[in-house]
């Protein structure tokens, strides 16, 4: 039975909607987003975007540490000739205290009928290179991994704001109910700032990403109490159904707590996902040819489980490489780089040609990249930092490289440039802001009006800035 007593918040907080929805009223004929808001009782039903769009789902296939666009996608020869010797150009504003030139270690080849140079680093990755558009000119605002995780991830690097992917799940719902819209896998643990990069923090609570520990191979250990072995069948359902009355009889008295009902709908989804997650997760069934292909890597198996992710209907897929940010490479570069990409490059090409085998590449977008990119310049000895080697890059937030490639996406291209020793971006600048207008676009949302109100205010993914890069579209 419901409290028949309203306190006096309660009674001017029902008032005031009252009054709100008059007004309401007369904007659902104009506002396509407000009429298409999420059915509280089924919020990750799918719904449609502001128009038609060929993407249907997400892999963010996440570099967190900053890997160095000089030695991956965009190659600067000068930098070889200048190797060891001090930039022609004026002092680089660098966070940490920097020397001479550092030529790349690398060798760059051209692939493909595009003729784009791909470092050797990626040369799985590079095959494809005719279905990848090349950011080269992407900038950030600082140089410090904190706020420039939270940038990428969520469009705002100080304050708390939700992610791109739960922005994604919020507007398009899953196709899926029976498995979470939005996951995002780290090997090992977490990336820098934890779970701040998939947080849904005002949307409602059941569009945050759920994360996984990809070291695991077995269902049963990469997703905790994934089967209930001591309540089985319709006496499990039973204490779901009552659970689910007593928590409702909780929230009526708290005038629908939206962390609370974020909870309750966790409990139904944990259930549903018993029935299903145990295949998704489960690449064991997957044959040595493909399991081969991938890569025998914790990087290579999470990206095999995106592919059967997205293949189930999931809507937005996060893998980060590894814990913190472990392509922060201040010293031994050319070494930490070439075992990096070495676990990752093989996966990343399988999963490209995969989609295409299935069918599902022009309806899915990859998305990768850093969250900044680094120096073209050697670090100098910092305490506790590169020990007196000098052949480590400082981060760079003026210029950095970040690919996509699938539905919408015009491949086999590059958009902007950095300088020519790739410090900075000078043609056709790309901001974080940009890349998420794109993003969003591609996914059939205009992003000045994908809105969500909240404190009084309309907020967005990309605040009060960005643009739709349309050199990126096909």
């Amino acid at each position: 039975m419901t409290n028949p007593f309203l306190s006096r918040r309660q009674m001017l907080t029902r008032c005031g909607v009252g009054m709100g929805l008059l007004g309401l009223t007369q904007l659902l004929g104009d506002n396509r987003l407000l009429a298409a808001e999420p059915n509280p009782a089924h919020p990750l039903a799918p719904r449609e975007p502001h128009f038609p769009a060929k993407v249907k789902r997400v892999i963010h296939v996440f570099a967190n540490g900053g890997p160095s666009q000089v030695d991956t996608f965009d190659p600067k020869p000068l930098l070889n000739k200048y190797h060891g010797k001090p930039l022609p150009s004026s002092n680089l504003r660098t966070e940490r205290r920097t020397g001479a030139a550092f030529g790349s270690p690398f060798k760059f080849q051209k692939y493909g009928k595009s003729g784009i140079e791909v470092s050797e680093l990626f040369a799985k990755t590079a095959q494809h290179i005719d279905d990848i558009c090349v950011i080269r000119s992407m900038h950030a605002d600082v140089p410090n991994h904190e706020p420039s995780f939270l940038l990428m991830n969520t469009g705002e690097s100080r304050l708390v704001r939700p992610s791109l992917g739960s922005w994604v799940t919020y507007g398009l719902g899953t196709e899926n109910q029976n498995l979470p819209g939005y996951v995002a896998m780290c090997p090992g643990g977490m990336p820098l700032l934890e779970s701040q990069n998939w947080q849904s923090a005002f949307l409602p609570g059941i569009y945050q990403g759920t994360y996984l520990d990809t070291r695991q191979s077995d269902p049963e250990k990469l997703i905790e109490y994934i089967r209930n072995k001591f309540t089985l069948g319709n006496g499990q359902r039973k204490q779901l159904d009552l659970l689910q009355k007593l928590n409702k009889m909780h929230q009526e008295a708290r005038d629908a707590d939206p962390q609370l009902e974020a909870r309750i709908q966790s409990f139904e989804l944990a259930y549903r996902m018993q029935t299903e997650a145990t295949d998704a997760f489960d690449i064991r069934k997957e044959t040595k040819q493909t399991l081969d292909a991938y890569g025998n890597t914790e990087q290579g198996r999470s990206l095999l489980i995106a592919r059967r992710l997205v293949e189930r209907g999931v809507r937005f897929v996060q893998v980060s490489h590894a814990p913190v940010q472990p392509w922060d490479s201040h010293d031994d570069l050319e070494a930490s780089h070439r075992r990096l990409a070495g676990q990752v490059d093989g996966g990343i090409a399988a999963l490209i040609s995969d989609l295409k085998r299935t069918g599902l590449f022009e309806s899915t977008l990859i998305v990768w990249g850093g969250e900044f990119g680094r120096t073209p310049v050697v670090e100098l000895d910092q305490p506790g930092s590169n020990a007196g080697k000098l052949n480590g890059r400082d981060h760079n937030h003026y210029g950095f490289s970040v690919w996509l490639a699938g539905g919408g996406v015009k491949g086999g291209q590059t958009v902007g440039a950095t300088d020519e020793f790739g410090f900075k971006a000078v043609e056709k600048p790309v901001h974080v802001h940009d890349l998420h207008a794109t993003i969003l676009h591609l996914l059939g949302f205009d992003h000045e009006k994908f809105t969500y109100r909240y404190a009084g205010r309309d907020f967005r993914l990309t605040d009060v800035h960005g643009r739709v890069v349309k050199e990126v579209l096909a």
